[in-house]
C-alpha cells in the first residue's frame, strides 16, 4: 500500500477500485462494476473463501467504516484484494466483463505470444486452476494455442483463478470473428540448408520408446524378448541369385 501514501485515507477509502486496477501488476485486472458488486448472488459461496469477507467487501464498495489497527487493517485490504480477485474471474465471463476484456485484448494489454511463427499474436489471461492459491496465471495463445509464463515477475505472482480456466474460450465463443487462423506454419530442423532425415528421427523415436517398454516389463518381472529378423542385405541377395 506505500504507491498510495500520498494521499489520506478518506481518499484512499473512497476510490480503492481505482487504486487497484492501477497498481503496478494489477495491468491484467478490469474494473467490476460495483451494481455486480452489491448484488449478493454474483458473490455466492465466496464468503468461507476470504477472511474477514464483509469488511474486505466494505472497502471494495467503498463504504468501509472500521476504526481499527494497522495490523488488522493490513490483513483486511489482503483479504479485499484477494476478494476482488474471485468475483473478477466472475465477472469478465459476464457481457460487460467479456467487453472489457476485449478492449483491453485490442491494446494488447496482456502482451504478444513469444513464439516467433505466431507473428507477436496478443494474449489472454488464463488460470491452469479454479482453485485459488493453486496455480499462478499464464497467457494463452489463440494462434498456437498454447500457454506462457508472463514475463514480468509481478505478474507472474497473481494467481490464476482470478481468471478461470475458461475466460479466453468464452470470449472467443461470444466472439468468434477473433478467433485467428491456426497456425500451419512450422520450423523445420536443417542442417546446411538441408531437412534433417525424417526417418533417422523417426527412428530415434522408436527405439526411445522400445526402451522404455522394455525397461516397465522389467520391472513387472516379465523376460524381455527379441526375435533376430533378417537383414535385408541377405534378403537382396538371395532375391538376386533366383
Amino acid at each position: 500500500m506505500d504507491d498510495y501514501n500520498s494521499e489520506t485515507d478518506s481518499d484512499y477509502a473512497s476510490y480503492w477500485r481505482d487504486w487497484f486496477i492501477s497498481t503496478r501488476g494489477h495491468e491484467y485486472f478490469c474494473e467490476i462494476d460495483e451494481d455486480y458488486l452489491t448484488d449478493r448472488f454474483n458473490l455466492t459461496g465466496l464468503q468461507p473463501e476470504v477472511h474477514y469477507y464483509q469488511y474486505a467487501l466494505d472497502l471494495i464498495t467503498d463504504v468501509f467504516d472500521f476504526d481499527c489497527d494497522d495490523e488488522t487493517r493490513e490483513s483486511i485490504e489482503k483479504s479485499a484484494k484477494h476478494l476482488y480477485g474471485l468475483v473478477h474471474a466472475r465477472y469478465i465471463i459476464t457481457t460487460r466483463g467479456l467487453q472489457k476484456m476485449l478492449e483491453k485484448y485490442k491494446k494488447c494489454d496482456f502482451g504478444r505470444c513469444p513464439r516467433v511463427l505466431c507473428r507477436s499474436h496478443p494474449l489472454l489471461p488464463i488460470g491452469l486452476s479454479d482453485v485459488a492459491h493453486s496455480k499462478s496465471v499464464k497467457l494463452y495463445c489463440a494462434k498456437c494455442e498454447d500457454v506462457y509464463s508472463p514475463k514480468s515477475s509481478r505478474h507472474a505472482t497473481i494467481d490464476g483463478a482470478y481468471f478461470g480456466t475458461s475466460f479466453p474460450h468464452i470470449l472467443f465463443q461470444v466472439y468468434p470473428a477473433l478467433i485467428p487462423p491456426k497456425v500451419n506454419e512450422r520450423y523445420i530442423p536443417r542442417c546446411f540448408g538441408f531437412k534433417t532425415h525424417a526417418m533417422a528421427a523417426l527412428a530415434r523415436w522408436q527405439e526411445e520408446q522400445r526402451a522404455n517398454q522394455d525397461r516397465r516389463l522389467l520391472e513387472a518381472g516379465v523376460e524381455v524378448r527379441r526375435v533376430e529378423s533378417e537383414t535385408i542385405g541377405d534378403d537382396s541377395s538371395s532375391d538376386d541369385a533366383s
